[in-house]
């Protein structure tokens, strides 16, 4: 087993922000946009910098901490309830729930750590659970 600590710092500094993040957004630019800190589990930590809509994804493998490093971004997460929208600011961290759809919403520069189980589903529709269910 080789012990390795990982320079957030350094990485990110690897990255290049993604603006206007969106439906249109390309795989080169995502890949751009984050990196992988380690693996973890059945997935890994990520990182990543973006400004724009996420769009919904899901993770039916595991629950997903989320955590601000930089700027502040509104997390909707999906519940039995409907939608519920979270605002997060640097420094906070939530756990969202296996199999809850969720997505990201900034409206400037937000920089997100994330332990993110695999396969993650991806969507731009407006309600992910209507195509879901269809």
């Amino acid at each position: 087993m080789t012990l390795k600590p990982i320079d957030i710092g350094k990485t990110l500094a690897g990255v290049t922000p993604l603006r206007g993040r969106g439906a249109h957004s390309t795989e080169a630019e995502l890949d751009a946009a984050f990196a992988t800190l380690a693996d973890f589990r059945d997935g890994g930590i990520f990182i990543g910098s973006f400004e724009g809509d996420s769009g919904w994804e899901i993770h039916r493998g595991g629950d997903e901490i989320v955590h601000i490093l930089k700027g502040a971004t509104t997390l909707t997460i999906i519940t039995d309830e409907g939608p519920q929208p979270i605002e997060m600011t640097a420094g906070t961290l939530i756990v969202v729930p296996q199999g809850c759809w969720h997505r990201f919403n900034a409206t400037e520069q937000v920089t997100v750590m994330t332990a993110t189980p695999q396969p993650t589903e991806h969507s731009f529709v407006d309600d992910p659970r209507v195509t879901e269910n269809t």
